[in-house]
């Protein structure tokens, strides 16, 4: 439980970061085309815009802090990451439980699955998100690309 209370503000801090700290002086990125997403039987089965992921890139942003940061709370095969979190499930062969339309899903918006989760919506709509820096509105923490990257990584965790 202690470890559990030390890595809390940790988790949060790291995955809530991204999208609440103010950038003063540098321009916004124009936002990118939001694809709508349909959920069926707990998956999304099409890729966000049909986009094709590719698996290093995503293993890349599951360990970067400033993207993904999913090591924050999950542990994960990224050995050269120091830190690997607790409070979510390890995510070592987690393409043997899930299906990629369900992998897809839990980093879209785990809301789906677990309504009281802490884990963000990487891919919310942003019409759902809430106190978010000025020059980070209407975008999602991570593009489309991003989510399928992402996937594709973690679809390879057999």
């Amino acid at each position: 439980m202690r470890a559990m209370r030390a890595l809390w503000p940790t988790c949060l801090i790291a995955t809530i970061l991204p999208l609440t700290v103010s950038f003063a002086g540098d321009v916004a990125e124009p936002k990118e085309s939001y694809f709508d997403w349909q959920v069926d039987n707990y998956a999304i089965n099409e890729p966000l815009g049909g986009l094709t992921g590719v698996a290093a890139r995503g293993r890349e942003i599951a360990g970067d802090q400033l993207r993904g940061n999913c090591v924050a709370c999950h542990q994960l095969p990224i050995p050269e990451q120091p830190f690997h979190g607790n409070l979510g499930p390890p995510l070592a062969g987690v393409a043997s439980r899930q299906t990629v339309g369900m992998l897809r899903l839990h980093v879209v918006d785990q809301t789906r699955f677990n309504p009281e989760t802490v884990m963000p919506g990487y891919y919310r709509r942003a019409a759902q998100l809430n106190r978010v820096a000025r020059e980070l509105e209407g975008r999602t923490f991570l593009t489309a690309q991003e989510i399928e990257d992402v996937v594709a990584y973690l679809a390879t965790l057999k």
